[in-house]
């Protein structure tokens, strides 16, 4: 009988330990999920990232290029600017308040 009652105690005991374990085991596969998903959203935020730096070196490239090109095939160089400054209204309006100057 006093056998019987430590093996009940022990069983009691190991059926806890394995509800604690399996409590445990169901947090960590939700934090799994939630870490899986926040890599593959940052792996696609990365990958944009390098294709937008792709694309801004391409263009960086093509300007320097043409600059370079511009260089070589025109030797003349621009008339200097206009000393006299002209007037651009910034919104549109012709309200002496919103007019700037704007030098060339």
């Amino acid at each position: 009988v006093e056998k019987n009652l430590k093996l009940e105690e022990r069983i009691t005991m190991l059926q806890q330990q394995n509800e604690e374990l399996r409590a445990r085991i169901e947090q960590n596969t939700v934090i799994t999920r939630q870490l899986s998903e926040e890599n593959a959203n940052l792996q696609e935020y990365v990958e944009k990232e390098v294709e937008e730096k792709k694309k801004l070196s391409r263009t960086n490239e093509e300007l320097l290029w043409k600059l370079q090109e511009g260089d070589a095939v025109s030797p003349v160089k621009l008339p200097p600017t206009p000393s006299t400054p002209f007037y651009r209204c910034s919104s549109g309006n012709s309200s002496p308040a919103k007019v700037r100057t704007l030098r060339r």
